[in-house]
Parts: C-alpha cells; structure tokens; sequence
C-alpha cells in the first residue's frame, strides 16, 4: 500500500511563555496554533491582530519583520511614521499603504520599487510628479496614467514603450503630432486613432501599414491619391472604397 501523505503539522507556541497567557488566551481571544501572536506563523499573527487590533502597536518594533509588517495593517496611523525607513522593504511597502497620501513623500526615494509603485497609486496628484524620473518604468507608467494629460509632455520621449503607450493615449489631442514620429509603430498606431483628421494627413506616409490605413479611414479622401498605388492591398482597397464614394456621378441629361 502506498504511504499516505503526512498531514499538514501547523505550528503551535508554548503558551506557558506567552505574556498574553493571563489575558486573551482566558477571554478567548487566541487561540494555539490558530490565533497567535508569539509563534512565527503569518495567518496566525493576522488572526491575532484582527481580534486584539489594540496590541499590534507594541509590535512595530519587533524583531520578526513579518510580525513588524502584520501589525502595521492594524496599528494606529500616528504610530507608523517611525516604520518608514523600517531595514525590511515588505514592512515599509505596508506602511506605504496605508500611510496617508499627503506624507507619502518621505518615500519617494524608497530603494524598493513596490514601496514606490505604492507611492506612485497613492500619493495626493500635487505631489505625483516628484516620481516622473523614477529609474523604473512601472512607476514611471503609474505616474503616466494618473497625471493630468496637460503634465505628460515629459514623458514623450519616454526610454520605455509602454509609458509612450500611456501617454499616447491620455495626451490632448492637439498636442499628438508630437508623437508622429515614434519610432514604435505601436505608438503611431495610437497616435494615428486619436488624431483629428485635419491632422492625420502627416501619418499618410507611415512606414507602418496599419498606420497609414488608420489615417486613410479619417483623413479628407482629397489627401489619398498619393496611396493609391500602396503596396499593402488592404490600403489600396480602402482608398479606392473612399475614392469611389467620393466621386459624385454625373447627372443625366436628355
């Protein structure tokens, strides 16, 4: 016969060295090897602090990081300025949660790239682009997608394609010839879905089929003679389709 798996064997503290013994072990309010703060066990430690949210403050200064970061969900907001240069990255990315948005920039220049992603989803908009030249893309990009579209000029030239991508998307539309020449066709292809059609006539000559075909669909059928000849079958149909439908036959006459 096969062996059959051992059970899961969760871990359970001595109760006998516990502080809170006297106290919530007697109300009820833990339990070993379910609902306790002094074992080393994560879902433990969480079911403690929910029941006992009054007891996480004394444990902001834990020696167990993981214990530091549970309480940090549960303690007083005024206690947790202290945690914000806390040596464990998963500690300060829960006190950049809950932190309130307006003293967020004491970690702008976290080392931690999820504590600023955090930052970046969080902090008040006035704020918001003290990250735009953050070295890492993500935050760049959550910098992109909240900052007002008049703000994101910067970013134009941005090194990483998804954030032109963002920024392609949200810039006013006036302002989208300044993306026309990307040198990603996927930036182009946004540009070109977006532009008005006055505009549009500039990505005529795209190098990017879908391009030119994006523009052909909107742009004035006065400017499309030139694509008549394109060498992509599905432009040349289009243009014909809008040339045709644009020609007004002549009328009869007797």
């Amino acid at each position: 016969m096969a062996e059959q798996d051992s059970p899961v064997t969760l871990p359970v503290a001595d109760c006998s060295l516990c502080p809170f013994r006297g106290k919530t072990l007697l109300m009820g309010r833990c339990m070993p090897g379910d609902t306790c703060v002094f074992i080393n066990s994560g879902r433990q430690i969480d079911r403690f602090f929910r029941v006992n949210p009054a007891y996480a403050a004394h444990y902001l200064q834990d020696p167990f990081w993981e214990r530091r970061a549970i309480a940090v969900r549960y303690a007083p907001l005024k206690a947790l300025s202290a945690l914000i240069t806390d040596e464990d990255e998963v500690v300060r990315r829960a006190v950049a949660f809950r932190l309130p948005a307006q003293q967020l920039s004491a970690l702008i220049d976290d080392p931690d790239r999820e504590v600023r992603m955090t930052v970046a989803d969080r902090i008040d908009p006035e704020h918001l682009e003290l990250l735009a030249d953050d070295p890492d893309y993500i935050v760049r990009l959550m910098v992109a997608k909240r900052l007002a579209p008049g703000r994101l000029f910067r970013f134009i030239k941005d090194e990483d394609l998804q954030v032109r991508k963002r920024v392609a998307e949200r810039l006013p539309e006036v302002s989208l010839g300044l993306m026309a020449t990307d040198h990603s066709p996927d930036v182009r292809r946004i540009v070109a879905e977006r532009m008005a059609p006055e505009d549009a006539t500039m990505l005529l000559n795209d190098s990017d089929w879908v391009v030119r075909y994006t523009a052909a669909l909107k742009v004035d059928p006065a400017h499309l003679a030139g694509l008549a000849d394109d060498p992509e079958p599905d432009v040349r149909e289009l243009v014909q389709q809008r040339l045709n439908s644009n020609s007004t036959p002549e009328a009869d006459h007797d």
